[in-house]
């Protein structure tokens, strides 16, 4: 065998051991990008308030619930939310795009259309936007993920010729069955996300913590898989 079939073998073989060491982290980054609104997972109860005078903002105020909650479809990974009585939004996804903290939010409206907003997240604020395709309006959404039992999500707009944001609404939001006043970290993880655990999941008589029921299902098909990873991380720590 010639000297350039050698190194050519050789180089081939690099590239191939490169690839399956780099496949773990792959598998992994929609999971770990998401990590930072692990806040979200969970029931919230909202109000909501339009922009405008005390009067306006009296008679336009409502109530709605949002659910939060991951997803798992093999290895990849999305959060959903359910806007209970929303007003403007039935339902959303929650995803990291190939640009590091660079968001997709698809969201549907009360009206069955979807809507795509996309933008970063930067000390605690999620900041979305799209473009209307008719009006070439410009729409924001910015989740504000203030405390872990606390957050709000405002809605601007700005229209094409305009350089200045108007705001119509905001809505702030309480997590269901927490005390207002922080108490603190909690030291029940999740095994999935590495969220505060409200509910448990066993394996081979070890009892572990999962945060939402996408976390559950998750662990159910491959407790394995989710077990060494946990302790992996914790042996780090």
């Amino acid at each position: 065998m010639g000297r350039f079939a050698v190194l050519s073998l050789f180089t081939l073989a690099l590239i191939c051991v490169s690839s399956n060491s780099a496949e773990p982290e792959k598998k992994n980054s929609a999971r770990e990008a998401l990590k930072p609104f692990n806040t979200l997972v969970g029931k919230w109860n909202a109000a909501g308030v339009p922009d405008g005078t005390p009067a306006e903002r009296q008679n336009g105020h409502w109530s709605e619930v949002l659910e939060w909650g991951w997803k798992f479809k093999g290895e990849d990974a999305w959060l959903t939310v359910a806007f209970e009585k929303g007003k403007y939004y039935t339902r959303g996804e929650l995803r990291p795009t190939d640009k590091a903290d660079v968001f997709q939010f698809k969201v549907e409206t009360k009206d069955k259309k979807t809507q795509t907003f996309q933008g970063t997240f930067k000390d605690r604020y999620l900041t979305l936007e799209r473009t209307d395709d008719k009006t070439k309006e410009t729409q924001k959404l910015v989740f504000s993920l203030l405390h872990s039992n606390r957050i709000t999500y405002t809605y601007e707009v700005k229209a094409a010729e305009k350089t200045l944001y108007t705001k119509l609404y905001r809505v702030g939001a309480t997590k269901d069955g927490e005390p207002l006043v922080s108490v603190g970290p909690s030291e029940k993880e999740c095994v999935v996300s590495g969220g505060t655990g409200t509910s448990t999941v066993t394996f081979k008589g070890k009892t572990y913590y999962v945060c939402c029921s996408g976390c559950r299902d998750a662990f159910n098909e491959d407790p394995a898989k989710f077990v060494a990873e946990f302790d992996a991380k914790r042996a780090k720590k």
